[in-house]
């Protein structure tokens, strides 16, 4: 039986007004204005794509908006904020650019227009909104954004406020242009080094923030890249990303997330254990972003949009999405396509899937640019850097003996879009029909044949030398190229069992258990070609059954069967006798053969 009213989840909105005074959920981090202005009068403000940056913007709009000041009450009374304002409130004129609005197809000149469309846009909107607080009136230059804004600045100059910028999305159009498979580096430099539109830009901004009327700006966006190349150290910005105080500006905290849960369960009528389940589910999927330095001062935050989109869909429905990845965050796999492409881009999205090896870094940098990135040949430093502000990477939460940070893939969603992205890298020559027909028959019966074919059929098309480093984990990344799936499974490498680490788990979600899926342990192991003591040509030409009674194989295969019995027994105690539980060894001898077997 629903027991309480559904909540207003404010999923895909960013307009603070309506979700005040639409009484939508609201979490309140209004008490960090007054750092926020302590911090300094020009700050930038990153965070990965869908966090919660839109929303912050807007309500810096609304709190400093001299147009809403008789409304302050209504939209802050019950906020932290307006407990305890600062003297700034209301006080100032507000400018908003969001530059994910601006169209990045075209050549340069068409780019250019489309960015002074879209400042000319905000300022005629900003010219109707205090039309009574100017004497004078803002001329627009419909071919020159930036001689408008100055126009602005000499108007807004007569009256005794100032003018707040605020900036969303500052990288957004410029990133698009850079990924764009289209256009590419070479459009990228021209709009933003040399004389470029947009190094124009924030020029014009550093010289009216000296006096000409510009007071503040507060920049978001996603990563210092587009930054470092566009200023080149003459537009100096306050980077407030790793500071403690503002890890979660945006974003949920844990206790906030499970009292979320635990509402919404209430609602649905869900049992204890249920709701135990939920928040267990969107830990897994959604949780594990830290932004502070060092990482230990700081606690993993949850994705809003990604917590928004799951709750809404289990209040609505009192059951979780199917899909667990939004839709609106699809597109962060052209992220990893992008950096895939890059000098040691490949060999690094392999290595971030790696537990028993994690990514180090000796720092995260927090100023480099798209050149630097192409010139960095083997330092990894950057391209790691900037998987970590795109949200891909986050701190594991220790360091190494040497001082080095440890990184990690944050959660299971963003896994899976590494293991998209893999699947490309290893396994070209098959389509995805092919991929998912196998995995789908190992899902069901527990039959890794299917998948063990694809996978020897890959091997032997390369020659040994495209793998120098061959070896266990290089099998485990293969089978999880075609495996990784979750939308049925909450998968785990490298758990830690009964004192062990399996090498992969697979369980089956709890809303998946009504099909006829089966939970899974597997333990790879590799065999050297010197140590069969025999070359790839004849480890190719023998059977199935001499293949697996090779003395190396044959003891890989026992010491396999030894761990999975542990193994069992720690899941055992872990999820009870629910487990429809299938254990199998997996043994590579070099890159030319795959054998398997099941113990149950």
């Amino acid at each position: 039986m629903k027991l309480k009213s559904k909540l207003k989840f404010p999923y895909g909105y960013c307009n603070f007004e309506n979700i005040i005074t639409e009484d939508h959920l609201f979490i309140d981090r209004t008490d960090r204005i007054h750092l926020l202005e302590e911090t300094g009068k020009n700050i930038l403000f990153l965070r990965p794509r869908r966090f919660g940056k839109s929303l912050l913007l807007s309500i810096l709009e609304n709190y400093y908006d001299l147009a809403k000041a008789d409304r302050f009450e209504e939209l802050f009374g019950q906020l932290a904020i307006g407990q305890n304002p600062t003297p700034s409130h209301n006080q100032y004129f507000v400018l908003k650019w969001d530059f994910s609005m601006v169209n990045p197809r075209g050549d340069v000149d068409r780019i250019e227009q489309f960015l002074y469309d879209h400042i000319n846009q905000q300022i005629r909107t900003f010219a109707i909104k205090y039309r009574d607080y100017l004497s004078y009136e803002i001329e627009i230059n419909p071919t020159n954004g930036l001689a408008s804004f100055q126009s602005l600045l000499a108007v807004m100059q007569a009256t005794s406020h100032r003018l707040y910028l605020l900036i969303d999305e500052y990288d957004n159009f410029a990133n698009e242009v850079m990924v764009s498979r289209e256009w590419g580096q070479k459009r990228y430099e021209q709009l933003i080094q040399g004389e470029g539109i947009f190094k124009t830009l924030f020029k014009v901004i550093k010289g009216t923030l000296a006096g000409m009327g510009l007071e503040r700006v507060f920049m978001t966006g996603v990563s210092p890249v587009v930054m470092s190349d566009l200023t080149s150290g003459q537009f100096v910005s306050r980077n407030i990303y790793f500071k403690p105080e503002f890890n979660d500006l945006c974003g949920f905290r844990e206790a906030e997330v499970a009292e979320l849960v635990r509402q919404v369960a209430d609602y649905c009528g869900l049992s204890d254990t249920q709701t135990t389940q939920a928040i267990e589910i969107m830990r897994a999927y959604y949780d594990g972003y830290c932004f502070v330095y060092p990482p230990e001062t700081g606690e993993a935050m949850y994705n809003p949009t990604l917590v928004l989109y799951f709750l809404e869909t289990l209040q609505d429905y009192c059951r979780y999405p199917r899909t667990m990845l939004d839709s609106n965050l699809a597109p962060d796999r052209r992220k990893i396509e992008y950096v895939a492409q890059l000098p040691g881009g490949p060999e690094l999205v392999q290595q971030a899937v790696n537990e028993q090896n994690p990514l180090t870094v000796p720092n995260i940098s927090g100023r480099f640019g798209v050149r630097e990135m192409l010139e960095a040949g083997d330092n990894d430093t950057l391209l790691t850097s900037l998987l970590y502000y795109l949200g891909m990477l986050t701190f594991a939460g220790d360091t190494t003996l040497d001082g080095k940070l440890k990184l990690r893939i944050p959660n299971l969603t963003i896994r899976g879009l590494y293991f998209d992205r893999l699947q490309k890298i290893l396994l070209p020559t098959f389509n995805k029909n092919e991929l998912e027909k196998a995995a789908g028959i190992f899902y069901r019966s527990g039959d890794l044949q299917p998948t063990c074919d694809l996978i020897e059929a890959r091997f032997n098309a390369l020659d040994n030398r495209d793998y120098p480093e061959a070896d266990e984990f290089m099998v485990k990344i293969a089978f999880l190229s075609v495996l990784f799936n979750n939308i049925f499974y909450l998968i785990d490498s490298e758990t830690a069992l009964q004192r062990g680490y399996a090498d992969l788990t697979m369980i089956v979600r709890p809303d998946m258990r009504q099909y006829q899926l089966l939970d899974h342990v597997v333990e790879f192991k590799y065999v050297k070609l010197s140590e069969a003591e025999l070359s790839g040509a004849k480890i190719r030409a023998l059977s199935e059954e001499k293949l697996r009674a090779l003395p190396k194989v044959q003891k890989k295969l026992n010491d396999a069967d030894s761990q999975l019995s542990r193994y069992r027994q720690g899941l055992a105690e872990i999820y009870g006798d629910k487990l429809r539980l299938q254990s199998h060894t997996v043994v590579s001898v070099g890159f030319e053969r795959v054998v398997w077997r099941v113990k149950n």
